[in-house]
């Protein structure tokens, strides 16, 4: 049953992919209006089947659905709508909706490539500290992959000249800057703290599993590297000036982009190309 409300949410995804992509390049408002009603609204509906999936799959196997790959990469998909939502919600903008819904199609795309079958837990995993640390992880790289589609927005903007308007006194940044300047600065905070979260549930979890809170575990170790390239970000918001950087904006667009693939490296890379205590994930 969990399988098929997955199956179910992954067409609603690429339907709202759909929409809100042509959302963005058509011209005629009410289409757009109407485009951006069907966009959100199947990534809400898509988000309301992954939740019921992933409560369905806990009923099955008697445990949190967080062990492996398959059940990670359905949390992912579950988490990016979920975030991305709610920053629509406050921001009133659809402009970054496309890669949040192609985010989701691609993690469960992702997963149909694993094992779906439901297993007893290692030893290792079976803690109540496993719920904890993995959703807020999962929350906070969600979180990074909504700053990254912002970032990559504002950057094909930019290199259209679409960032700022020319008024009778000086240049300004135009409004949906202004919008997505604040939507990607969110994220990231909204992700750092999540991660820094995530990493500290970790740590202690550790301590229980293996006697240590820190054992620079290749997992570990790039998720300091990732929570710290954020904390580059948040910090040069306020002390850019003494660099000289004189495009703030481009700069945290650039870094949010650099950390959403150190966050995919995080994830998969260290399973797959680096062998330590977090392999079997």
């Amino acid at each position: 049953m969990s399988g098929t409300l997955v199956n179910y949410s992954f067409l609603t995804f690429i339907i709202a992919s759909f929409a809100y992509a042509v959302n963005n390049f058509t011209k005629r408002e009410n289409l757009t209006k109407a485009l951006g009603y069907i966009g959100s609204l199947s990534l809400l509906v898509g988000l309301v089947m992954m939740t019921a999936a992933i409560l369905t799959r806990w009923h099955e196997a008697q445990r949190p659905p967080f062990s492996n790959m398959y059940e990670s990469l359905i949390l992912f998909a579950w988490a990016i709508p979920l975030i991305y939502l709610v920053l629509e919600m406050v921001y009133k903008i659809r402009i970054a909706g496309v890669f949040a819904a192609i985010l989701a199609v691609v993690a469960i795309g992702a997963a149909s490539f694993f094992d779906s079958a439901i297993e007893p837990l290692v030893p290792a995993l079976k803690s109540n500290w496993l719920f904890y640390h993995v959703l807020t992880c999962f929350v906070g790289y969600a979180a990074f992959a909504i700053s990254a589609g912002a970032s990559v927005i504002y950057l094909i903007l930019k290199a259209g000249g679409k960032t700022v308007e020319t008024t009778k006194k000086e240049t300004v940044p135009t409004e949906l800057t202004k919008v997505l300047q604040s939507f990607n600065y969110e994220s990231i905070r909204f992700g750092f703290l999540f991660l820094g979260i995530g990493i500290i549930t970790g740590a202690v979890w550790a301590n229980q599993a293996w006697g240590t809170y820190w054992s620079w575990d290749p997992k570990e170790t790039w998720s300091l590297i990732t929570w710290i390239i954020y904390a580059i970000i948040i910090h040069f918001k306020y002390v850019s000036g003494r660099f000289g950087i004189k495009d703030l904006n481009a700069f945290n667009a650039v870094c949010s982009i650099i950390g959403f693939l150190a966050v995919i490296f995080t994830y998969f890379g260290v399973n797959f190309i680096l062998s330590g205590l977090h392999s079997y994930a």
